[in-house]
């Protein structure tokens, strides 16, 4: 995929980009998408492990030099023991924080300064690279589309349409195609997990966790 060195956080985060429009689309639930795309990351990378289903960091001294995975393992190491889905949802506007400000670091957003009411200030992220978030997007949608098996697909490509699916990004996963879409979309997610039996499990109840998020975020206004 182009932008190979970004994490799958970060590309969750930009694949959100209408670049139509030029606005975050799913912004009620972004930050549960974002968080569940750090967290499988770093159970791909084998740093979280799941014991008895609870997220656990493999030591207190693995790092990954990317500072949003390095926040979410800190984060894990000094609470107590909690389930995937947990960490799905808590304190996830972190991480989501975290690679806005790591994706504006290198280029992608712009930082523009405006003041509310025109009195107290505030800080706008407006999307500087399109282009790459149209590249990054046309092949998330040809990773869906492909008539490949999914096993030739790359686990982290695999978890990022399977992520982007879970968490309805229009942008990659239009909802009139989401049914025609269901066999593949569950064929990705089962590769995602594919390095270890216990991973596929992660990946699966992370996905659902965002499942339920992103249906509790759209119901929230109606239930007002």
């Amino acid at each position: 995929m182009p932008n190979g060195p970004l994490s799958l956080p970060a590309r969750l985060y930009l694949l959100a980009w209408d670049t139509t429009r030029l606005r975050v689309t799913g912004a009620a639930h972004l930050h549960h998408l974002v968080r569940a795309g750090a967290l499988t990351e770093l159970a791909q990378r084998g740093l979280l492990l799941d014991v008895d289903g609870i997220a656990t960091p493999v030591d207190l001294d693995a790092r990954t030099a990317d500072p949003v995975l390095d926040g979410l393992l800190d984060l894990v190491r000094e609470s107590r023991p909690r389930p995937w889905k947990t960490w799905v949802t808590l304190r996830a506007r972190y991480t989501l924080v975290a690679v806005r400000e790591q994706l504006a670091a290198e280029g992608y957003l712009r930082a523009e300064k405006r003041r509310v009411l025109g009195v107290f200030p505030s800080v706008d992220h407006v999307l500087a690279r399109v282009a790459a978030v149209e590249a990054l997007r046309e092949e998330a949608r040809r990773v869906l589309e492909d008539t490949r098996p999914a096993a030739e697909v790359s686990d982290r490509d695999a978890a990022l349409v399977a992520l982007a699916a879970a968490g309805r990004l229009r942008t990659v996963v239009p909802g009139r195609d989401r049914r025609l879409h269901q066999r593949r979309i569950e064929e990705l997610t089962e590769r995602s997990g594919a390095a270890a039996p216990a991973l596929s499990r992660v990946v699966r109840e992370v996905s659902t966790a965002v499942v339920a998020a992103t249906a509790a975020a759209a119901a929230a206004p109606a239930s007002g």
